[in-house]
């Protein structure tokens, strides 16, 4: 298991309380040995005016789940994880409902990690690959 043990996505819906996260509607849905998954709504906050779901909501949702599945893989009293780069390849349009990221490790070494996301139309069609690379910092 890479992420701490007595994890709950309430906490983690909470730690995101008052935050872009938040406003965007972005919600932690599941959580396994080696992914974290969340929604987001496609709705007036997230879409772009042709009335499809922005590319950069695609890319808050994917910085989202990286950033705080590399978090939960750090001692966070001595470190912390921030983003190096991102990158988003949209594959397909998104008009309406909900759609699911799902984050997963690529490789988690002592200094960067590198974690691959997966967002998913309603339909559960791939729409947008994404790929982040974290710094791990010392406080």
């Amino acid at each position: 298991m890479i992420f701490k043990e007595n994890l709950s996505l309430d906490f983690l819906n909470e730690w995101s309380k008052n935050t872009m996260v938040d406003h965007l509607g972005i919600r932690f849905t599941a959580m396994g040995d080696d992914y974290l998954a969340a929604t987001m709504p496609v709705n007036e906050k997230t879409k772009q005016p042709l009335g499809l779901l922005h590319g950069g909501a695609n890319v808050v949702l994917a910085e989202t789940l990286g950033s705080v599945a590399a978090t939960l893989t750090v001692d966070q009293d001595t470190q912390y994880c921030v983003g190096l780069e991102i990158n988003a390849n949209h594959l397909k349009a998104v008009k309406d409902g909900e759609v699911k990221g799902i984050v997963k490790p690529i490789h988690l070494g002592k200094k960067t990690q590198v974690w691959e996301i997966k967002i998913y139309t309603p339909e559960e069609q791939l729409s947008c690959i994404s790929r982040i690379t974290m710094a791990i910092l010392t406080k």
